[in-house]
């Protein structure tokens, strides 16, 4: 499995893979002697620089992810000199990404396990290797994730990969978390907004406040000067709600008029007492009177 997440024909890291490897190592007895000597076996003397590489991330996102057994065979004096200091040796040659990758490690490791007295061998390299005057890369302390692998818990690959290794995002996964939003959206929400308002304001108007059929002319006759006499709602007049609701008010002031007498009946009555008849004349006079 370590040959084929290190193959140099891969066109970037398999995860999924390094990942694999992190569980086989978790969770087997002999895992971490496996995949230390899986991992020697890629790296010693390996002139394929893209193996390299693919490789140093493989044993990269194990010690991030793998526990203490694991990490006494990565820290110890054998696999630090014997392996990862005879790759950036000056008989090799490697290229400058390389010794740069090699030399991180070393010191992210140091720093990390110091504390760990059974993890000290990567720190005296370490120390040995600053005496003999070799320049180790400024550490991006943004990009480093703490190596100090909590318990085991059940995580999607997806998320351990991430965890592994920090600097791998990319533009384009960067740019997946964000909700897709469409602009568009939001200004066709505002033109409709805007267009309805002056609608809203007509509907909300009663026909029997001077003040408020004043100020609708007014806004009425400015916004026709704007458009120069275009839109629908100017061709449309008083909609049929508003003349419901004038022809409803008119209705109620009739009824706050007070009451009239009835005019005469016209039906033949069946007996008229004249005394009855001069009452009704004199209401009669009265009433043309006012």
């Amino acid at each position: 499995m370590a040959e084929k997440a290190t193959d140099g024909s891969l066109q970037s890291e398999d995860w999924t893979l390094n990942m694999e490897i992190c569980d086989i190592i978790n969770e087997t007895e002999e895992g971490p002697k496996d995949a230390i000597r899986a991992l020697k076996k890629r790296l010693n003397g390996n002139k394929n620089y893209r193996e390299v590489m693919l490789a140093l991330t493989v044993l990269e996102t194990c010690v991030k992810n793998c526990g203490h057994r694991f990490h006494v065979l990565v820290t110890h004096r054998d696999f630090i000199d014997g392996v990862l200091v005879k790759i950036i040796s000056p008989k090799n040659n490697p290229p400058t990404i390389v010794q740069d990758k090699v030399l991180a490690l070393i010191q992210a490791w140091a720093d990390a396990f110091r504390s760990s007295p059974d993890l000290t061998g990567v720190v005296h390299i370490y120390e040995e290797l600053k005496r003999k005057g070799i320049e180790f890369p400024m550490a991006d302390l943004d990009a480093l994730s703490p190596i100090h692998t909590p318990q085991r818990v059940s995580l999607p690959h997806r998320g351990l990969a991430q965890q592994g290794d920090v600097s791998s995002n990319s533009v384009s996964s960067m740019l997946s978390t964000l909700p897709n939003t469409n602009p568009r959206d939001d200004f066709d929400m505002f033109a409709q907004t805007r267009s309805s308002s002056l609608a809203d304001q007509r509907k909300d108007v009663t026909y029997e406040d001077p003040q408020a059929l004043g100020g609708l002319a007014t806004a009425l006759d400015v916004r026709q000067q704007n458009t120069g006499g275009k839109g629908e709602e100017l061709e449309e007049g008083v909609t049929s709600e508003e003349f419901d609701k004038f022809l409803e008010e008119r209705a109620k002031a009739v009824e706050r008029l007070p009451d009239l007498p009835s005019p005469p009946s016209t039906e033949p009555s069946l007996t008229v007492n004249p005394a009855n008849r001069k009452k009704q004349e004199r209401a009669d006079d009265t009433l043309f009177a006012l």
